[in-house]
């Protein structure tokens, strides 16, 4: 894997939550133009992302139909109770190995 990149609340950066998921919107829109093979990881409320009620669902979609993994937490969604209805599901393990194999790893 090329880039890795680490979601791990439900917006970015620190400061107004409208902003944060404004920006994270963008930032995710345009992901598509990253050359690679790239995954993203979620956790903490990043999962949030994947659940049915994402304001970045579309986003996460256009992003998985061009072949990015998109890997949430289970120990995360088990504790939030928000299924994902995108992406596989994964242990806390296999992001450590995503994260050890990956060429470049960002965190949002």
């Amino acid at each position: 894997m090329d880039i890795l990149i680490l979601l791990n609340r439900d917006q970015m950066g620190v400061g107004d939550a409208l902003l944060g998921k404004r920006v994270l919107k963008t930032y995710l829109q345009k992901s598509i133009a990253l050359e690679g093979e790239v995954a993203i990881a979620f956790y903490n409320s990043g999962v949030k992302l994947t659940a049915e009620d994402s304001h970045v669902l579309g986003e996460l979609k256009m992003l998985h139909d061009r072949g990015v993994e998109l890997l949430p937490c289970q120990t995360c969604v088990d504790h939030y109770g928000c299924p994902p209805v995108i992406g596989e599901v994964v242990t806390m393990d296999e992001i450590v190995q995503a994260m050890n194999q990956a060429a470049k790893v960002i965190t949002l």
